[in-house]
């Protein structure tokens, strides 16, 4: 009772903690309007991630779409994964102490900032926490049900994000160096596989239905993000992320080596050092590793817990647990967006001093992406709104976005049910509705628009004028414009038609059929 008491507190503190931990100031992220909007497109698969997103989008929406769920979702991923590193340390014999440590560490982390979002990212963790736990007990039990309870987490946190692949790659060549090798021989494993495999088959249909889009996401963002990543920047990220409880890590490495107990684990060790080095490889992104973390922070701190058990050693256990929170605090003021956006002025030049606010153009801003991603969003939703009222009557009008942010956004704060902002980006680009004809567009450019006295539209609308223009420095949509393209002269979804067209045929390099 008392375990399950201590648990539940974690549970909430960590849910509590996220929504203190971003100013109500903010809009959600880009990203965030886009995963919303998935939720009235349900599908197997889309452009931009796999299908479990818009399940968990579509249950925001039945429950309100309210900012409050958006924000709690990402939250209860993060304390699931707390619950399973609670029971992996349970699984391990480790007591209250290495629990209360690891939960400790896992609060007061990066993992908070992942879990502030609506993203595939929360849940991928929690996906690559719970896989890990399913082999511990397998290991652990010898039962083989935990193959099969290891390949549905698998199939799930893949139809979430391929991410979960590069656990996978660590994982089975791990198994061929340790004596953990017995498993691939085990009959259940063709079995567990199997499963895995028709479990995530409507995705993989998808995909090769739609052309690959992932091998072109991927492509695209090695060209666009990952071209700026260095190995070392990710390297220094990894131990930035538990700053104040990495320790735990080389703990939980150096316990696979001395500590009997942890002997059968093994495995664990030679897969920490396959999957770092594959990312390491391909100069990814440093959050992409944090998944592989949670587990070995419970390895650590069961063997700490042993290390500390007796003598004066003793006295350092509720200092490492104070130290996690008090190193947590200090760090929490810049890598969270607790400041409102009227007081960023007070604390940009810290952001820029710890190239924080360094965004995918490697240049230096006043904030950090993800904040000034959170910015504007409202406004020229409003904006645009405001527009289309302006020359819709008869529900024939389109609004017509430069990107996937600001078609969700419009579509999120709408309160007119007609408006369907559609976008030749993203997913979007499969949902323009073009059985309708359309008198007027309402037009949403970025600042970056080559064409802002729109000479390409004149010729084919009665009247073409900007209606409005976002004005705020801190939004990366800083300079957005709204146009009003009134009294079309020509059927203009033949147009539509052929950017669709032009949009698809980008993925279809990698057709393979």
């Amino acid at each position: 009772m008392k375990n399950t008491v201590i648990l539940l507190l974690f549970v909430i503190i960590k849910i509590v903690l996220q929504f203190f931990l971003i100013d109500p100031g903010y809009d959600l992220h880009r990203d965030e309007y886009l995963h919303l909007d998935q939720a009235h497109h349900l599908a197997w698969g889309y452009l931009s991630v796999p299908p479990v997103t818009s399940w968990f989008s579509y249950l925001i929406w039945l429950l309100g779409n309210d900012v409050f769920w958006v924000r709690f979702f990402p939250a209860l991923f993060g304390a699931l994964t707390i619950v399973v590193v609670w029971h992996i340390i349970k699984e391990l014999k480790g007591g209250y102490y290495a629990q209360i440590l690891a939960a400790t560490a896992l609060t007061f982390s990066a993992l908070a900032r992942i879990n502030l979002l609506f993203q595939p990212n929360s849940f991928d963790i929690l996906a690559w926490t719970f896989v890990c736990f399913a082999l511990i007990k397998h290991i652990s039990t010898q039962q083989n049900r935990w193959l099969y309870v290891m390949s549905v987490g698998f199939a799930i946190g893949f139809l979430n994000k391929y991410n979960i692949v590069f656990l996978v790659a660590g994982i089975v060549p791990a198994l061929l160096f340790t004596r953990n090798s017995r498993i691939l021989a085990n009959g259940h494993i063709i079995g567990a596989t199997l499963l895995a495999l028709l479990t995530i088959s409507p995705n993989l249909y998808w995909q090769y239905d739609n052309y690959w889009p992932v091998l072109h996401h991927m492509k695209e963002l090695n060209e666009t993000q990952l071209i700026n990543a260095d190995r070392g920047g990710f390297i220094k990220e990894q131990l930035l992320f538990f700053i104040g409880t990495f320790y735990l890590v080389p703990a939980a490495l150096i316990g696979f080596l001395a500590y009997i107990p942890f002997k059968k684990y093994r495995v664990f060790f030679v897969s920490f050092f396959i999957v770092l080095g594959i990312f390491i490889w391909f100069k990814a992104k440093g959050y992409y590793a944090l998944g592989l973390y949670p587990v070995y922070i419970g390895f650590g701190s069961v063997y700490l817990e042993e290390l500390l058990q007796t003598g004066k050693k003793r006295f350092i256990k509720p200092v490492l647990v104070i130290l996690a929170i008090a190193l947590f605090i200090p760090i929490a003021t810049v890598a969270f967006p607790i400041y409102s956006p009227k007081e960023i002025s007070t604390i940009s030049a810290r952001y820029k001093k710890l190239e924080l606010s360094r965004w995918e153009d490697d240049k230096l801003h006043d904030l950090p992406q993800d904040f000034a991603d959170m910015q504007g969003w409202r406004a020229i939703a409003l904006m645009a709104e405001n527009a289309y009222h302006k020359v819709d009557t008869n529900n024939n009008t389109l609004v017509l976005c430069d990107n996937y942010g600001q078609a969700g956004a419009i579509n999120y704060y709408s309160t007119d049910p007609n408006i369907q902002a559609v976008t030749m980006n993203a997913d979007y680009v499969n949902w323009i509705d073009l059985n309708k004809k359309y008198a007027n567009v309402i037009l949403v450019q970025e600042a970056s628009d080559d064409d802002p006295e729109r000479e390409k539209e004149k010729p084919l609308f009665e009247s073409v004028t900007r209606y409005g223009k976002l004005n705020n420095p801190l939004a990366r949509e800083n300079g957005t414009s709204i146009y009003i393209l009134k009294g079309a002269k020509v059927d203009i979804r033949p147009l539509l038609k052929a950017d669709i067209t032009d949009e698809k045929n980008r993925w279809k390099g990698f057709e393979t059929k």
